[in-house]
C-alpha cells in the first residue's frame, strides 16, 4: 500500500475507531508519518518489522532528535496504535511494539495558585473593553469548573444553563466524551452579564455562531488567543503561572474542602483514578512545606530521648 494512502487510512481509524482528540490524533499522525519515513530510508517492509528494528528506531529518534523520556512513551503509544491498524489492515500478524517498555517518566507535581492570587489575576483584568469582560467570564469560568483550554474553545452557547443550582455546563473533553460541570454564582452572574451585555458588542448583529466564547470580529475563541490573553493578564498580575494552573487549582481546592477523588475525578474529565491522585500526592506537599514553615523547631536535626 503507498504511504500516503496507508497514513490516510490510519488517520481515519483513529478518529472512526479510536475516538482520540484533536491534538493526540495529529501527534500520532506526525509520528507515524516520521517512522514511515525511517522505514524507507531503511528499505524495510512492514511485515519484517520486529520489536529490535523498533528499539533501533527509538534509539534513532533519541540520538538525532533528542526526544525525552515523555515523548518516547507517546511514540511507542503511537506505534502500537498503528500496528494494531497495520494486523486489522492483514499488513503484520502481530503488533511487534507491545514488546517495547515505556519508559518511567518523572512525576512533577502542577503548579497552583492559591484563592487570593487568582482573585487578584481575575480583578487585574481591564473591563472597560468587551474583550476584557470576556477573558474575565472566560477565565472565572474555566477556573470553577476546572476546564480544559480545549474544552472552554468548544463551549457553545446551548450547553450553558445558568438557572440550574448556580450553573452547569456540558462540555466534551478527551476522546470527544460529554459531561456535566458546575460552576458556582460568580460564575454564573458573569455568564448572565456577558451573554446579555458583551457577547452582543463583539459579534455584531449578522453574526449566527453558536460559539459561546467568540473573539472581536465574532469568530470562535481560538486556544491561540486565550494563551496569549491568559499570558498578558498574569504578567499584569505578576505571575509566571499558564492557564492549565487554574484547572489544577480547581482540583486542589476541591481535595482541600473535603471532596472524595472519584468526585474529583469526574468533574475534571479524568478516564483514570491514577491521573486524578497526583493532586493527593501535591495536597502532602503543601502539608509538608507548612509544617516545615510554622514548627521550625520540629525539624531541625537533634536526638530525641523518648522517656
Amino acid at each position: 500500500m503507498e504511504k500516503s494512502v496507508l497514513l490516510k487510512k490510519y488517520c481515519s481509524r483513529l478518529v472512526a475507531i479510536e475516538c482520540l482528540s484533536v491534538l493526540t490524533k495529529e501527534c500520532y499522525r506526525l509520528e507515524i508519518a516520521r517512522f514511515l519515513d525511517f522505514l524507507e530510508s531503511e528499505k524495510m517492509a512492514i511485515e519484517n518489522t520486529d520489536a529490535d528494528f523498533l528499539s533501533a528506531y527509538l534509539i534513532n529518534r533519541r540520538n538525532n532528535d533528542n526526544i525525552d523520556s515523555r515523548t518516547t512513551a507517546k511514540v511507542i503509544s503511537a506505534l502500537r496504535s498503528f500496528f494494531n491498524f497495520a494486523i486489522d489492515e492483514r499488513l503484520v500478524n502481530s503488533n511487534p511494539a507491545v514488546l517495547l517498555e515505556s519508559p518511567k517518566q518523572k512525576s512533577f507535581l502542577p503548579e497552583v495558585m492559591d484563592k487570593d492570587t487568582i482573585e487578584e489575576f481575575l480583578n487585574l483584568i481591564d473591563v472597560s473593553k468587551p474583550q476584557g469582560e470576556r477573558d474575565k467570564c472566560l477565565f472565572e469560568l474555566i477556573y470553577s469548573c476546572g476546564l480544559r483550554v480545549s474544552e472552554a474553545v468548544g463551549l457553545n452557547i446551548k450547553d450553558i444553563d445558568i438557572e440550574t443550582n448556580g450553573g452547569m455546563a456540558k462540555v466534551r473533553g478527551k476522546g470527544n466524551k460529554e459531561r456535566i460541570v458546575i460552576f458556582g454564582k460568580e460564575a454564573a452572574n458573569q455568564l448572565r452579564h456577558y451573554l446579555s451585555y458583551v457577547r452582543p458588542k463583539l459579534s455584531g448583529t449578522v453574526n449566527k455562531s453558536q460559539a459561546l466564547y467568540i473573539s472581536k470580529s465574532g469568530k470562535r475563541f481560538s486556544r491561540k488567543g486565550i494563551w496569549k490573553n491568559f499570558a498578558k493578564w498574569a504578567n499584569l498580575a505578576g505571575t509566571s503561572s499558564r492557564l492549565h494552573t487554574l484547572r489544577h487549582s480547581f482540583a486542589t481546592s476541591l481535595l482541600a474542602g473535603g471532596a472524595d477523588l472519584r468526585t474529583v475525578q469526574e468533574l475534571l474529565g479524568h478516564a483514570d483514578l491514577s491521573t486524578t491522585q497526583i493532586y493527593t500526592h501535591m495536597e502532602r506537599s503543601v502539608l509538608k512545606e507548612n509544617h516545615r514553615r510554622f514548627l521550625p523547631k520540629l525539624n531541625t536535626n537533634r536526638n530525641v530521648s523518648i522517656i
